[in-house]
Order: structure tokens, then C-alpha cells, then sequence
């Protein structure tokens, strides 16, 4: 598939999508919960999440208008995860917006997100057919698997000694289970076999692994003016991502103890990126992070090459070479 009509399906969806959300809410009372909720919604972003459920319903043989509302219930569960996370991690920006919290504050913004998880439902049951079970089953694991993402995230803050292992896991979780339980719902709407919808959530995760690793390299090497946002956001607050972990597992002498200073001071300064994307190409940790990444690109288009319905096989393909392309 050409890059052109991968565009063009991708923006015809995204648009579906923007106006189906825009509808979610409406105009229900109180605005005082309301308002908030859908400014929530109107963030933006790549909706790549509810594109990844319609996807994978036509996969199996399905239609994109047999899973528009678990769509929007997977986009929703999202914003509902960065409500909360960006009231635990005191962020004041998102998308170069204030966060819900920020604009309103955290009792009305918590308010908000577990009433956004309760839309959300709502949507995923009109979808819902005979495999209402394992649908909402799927769902609610999703969800315990991002809280115990966000929860290990938030215990590698204060641990001093954070394993590559560690690091995996909770990103497997805290990102990767949420495309995992997009593909896996769409697949089960689109009424795919078991073997469809254990191979579409593989697909889901490995994808999602890939993804997370690849924000990690472009926080330190990305290029500020094509992604949108300043590099060293993670150095800065002192995030033990996969580079940093890879870097100490790689550093001796002077270079472990400079290392050792990111630790104790819980992050640097923003004079001191430049020095620390220097030390990372020194231990060769962007060679290193690429290959992780390439690793579960490729399981992703291995399982994306297993899809019968054609169209949707070249959409998935797409979607993993877009993302190769990005970090070459």
C-alpha cells in the first residue's frame, strides 16, 4: 500500500472518529463535569488507538462500522489514563495544552476521568454482540494493566536500582497492553476466530513495545521541529528509560559515575542534555535502542503478514514501516 492511501483511509477514519467524539458528551448537565471531560476530548493527537480497533475488525472479516463505539471507547479509556497521569506526575502541559487538572483542578479532574471510564463502557456494550464477556473482559484487563504500568513507573521514581527487565515490563503494561486490548476487542467485534484475535493482540503489543521504545530515543535524538516538543524531557525529570538503563549497563569508570549523578539528583539540568546525548553515543545506546526496536517491529509485521483480508494486512504493515521509517 502507497503512502498516499494509507493517508487517506487514516484521515477519512480520524475525521469519523473527531466527530463521533465531539458527540459523546454533548451538551449534558452539569458543565461543571461536562466541560472538563470534553476538553479532555478535544486534545487531539494521532488516534491511533481507536484506528487500531476499526483495523482490526476488518481484519477478521468484519466492517469499520461494526466497531465505531468500541473505537471511541478505547480513545476514551486513553484520555481517561492521562487525566490521571498527568495529576500523579504534576504535569502542567499536554499537547502543548494545560491538562485538565491545571485548568480546572484535581478533585473536578479526577471526577472527569472516572466518569469518562464509565462512558466508555457505555460505548463498548453497544458493540457488544454475543461476545459481550470476553469483550468486557478484555477491556477491564486492559485498564488493571495500565494502573500497574503507571504504578511501577511511579516506583522507579525512588528506586535507585531499576532493571532492563523492570523497565520492559512496565512498559509492556503501561503502553503496550492498551494497543494489545485495542486489537484484541476489535478482532473479537469483528467476529475473528481465536487464533485471529490472540495473533491481531500480538500484533497490538509488539507494536506498542516498539512505539514506547521509539519516544524514548526521540526524547534524546529526536529533532524538535519535526515531533513537536523540546528533547530531554525524560533526562530532565529523571526517567530511567530503556537508553539511560542500557547507558549504565554499558558505563565504567567516569562515565558510570556521571550516570550515578542522574540518579542522585533525580534527573539533570537543561544546560546538561547535550553533554548526557553525548554520553549516550559514546556507549553506543542509540544503536542499542534501535535494535529493541526493530526486535518488536518485526514481531509486529510477522504477525501483521499472518492477516487474510489484504487490505487490512498492507494497513498493519504500514503502520510498523511507518515507524521504522521515523527512526532511521
Amino acid at each position: 500500500m502507497n503512502e498516499t492511501k494509507f493517508k487517506k483511509i487514516y484521515s477519512s477514519e480520524l475525521e469519523k472518529i473527531e466527530t463521533k467524539l465531539k458527540k459523546v458528551i454533548g451538551n449534558n448537565k452539569p458543565e461543571s463535569l461536562y466541560e472538563p471531560c470534553k476538553y479532555a476530548l478535544e486534545s487531539g493527537g494521532k488516534r491511533l488507538r481507536p484506528f487500531l480497533v476499526l483495523v482490526s475488525a476488518k481484519a477478521v472479516g468484519g466492517k469499520f462500522s461494526d466497531a465505531y463505539n468500541a473505537a471511541l471507547a478505547l480513545e476514551i479509556l486513553h484520555n481517561f489514563t492521562l487525566i490521571h497521569d498527568d495529576i500523579m506526575d504534576n504535569a502542567s502541559l499536554r499537547r502543548g495544552r494545560p491538562t485538565v487538572y491545571k485548568k480546572y483542578n484535581s478533585d473536578t479532574a479526577i471526577l472527569a476521568g472516572d466518569s469518562l471510564i464509565a462512558y466508555a463502557y457505555r460505548l463498548l456494550l453497544k458493540d457488544c454482540k454475543s461476545d459481550s464477556i470476553n469483550v468486557m473482559n478484555n477491556f477491564t484487563n486492559g485498564i488493571i494493566e495500565v494502573c500497574e504500568g503507571q504504578s511501577y513507573d511511579k516506583d522507579f521514581e525512588n528506586k535507585k536500582n531499576v532493571t532492563l527487565d523492570e523497565y520492559l515490563l512496565m512498559i509492556k503494561k503501561k503502553t503496550a497492553a492498551l494497543a494489545e486490548t485495542c486489537c484484541a476487542i476489535g478482532a473479537e467485534i469483528g467476529g475473528g476466530s481465536k487464533e485471529e484475535i490472540k495473533n491481531l493482540a500480538s500484533f497490538g503489543r509488539n507494536l506498542g513495545m516498539a512505539f514506547q521504545l521509539q519516544d524514548d530515543l526521540l526524547d534524546v535524538f529526536g529533532d524538535e521541529k519535526k515531533f513537536g516538543k523540546a528533547v530531554g524531557g525524560d533526562l530532565i525529570e529523571g526517567k530511567k528509560t530503556f537508553l539511560f538503563l542500557k547507558a549504565y549497563e554499558n558505563a565504567k569508570g567516569e562515565d558510570k559515575k556521571e550516570l550515578d549523578k542522574f540518579i542522585n539528583n533525580n534527573g539533570i539540568k537543561k544546560n546538561q542534555v547535550a553533554k548526557y546525548r553525548n554520553l549516550y553515543l559514546k556507549l553506543n545506546v542509540a544503536e542499542d535502542t534501535k535494535r529493541e526496536i526493530n526486535k518488536y517491529s518485526n514481531l509486529s509485521i510477522r504477525a501483521a503478514r499472518k492477516v487474510k483480508d489484504e487490505e487490512s494486512r498492507q494497513i498493519l504493515e504500514h503502520l510498523v514501516s511507518s515507524l521504522i521509517d521515523r527512526i532511521k
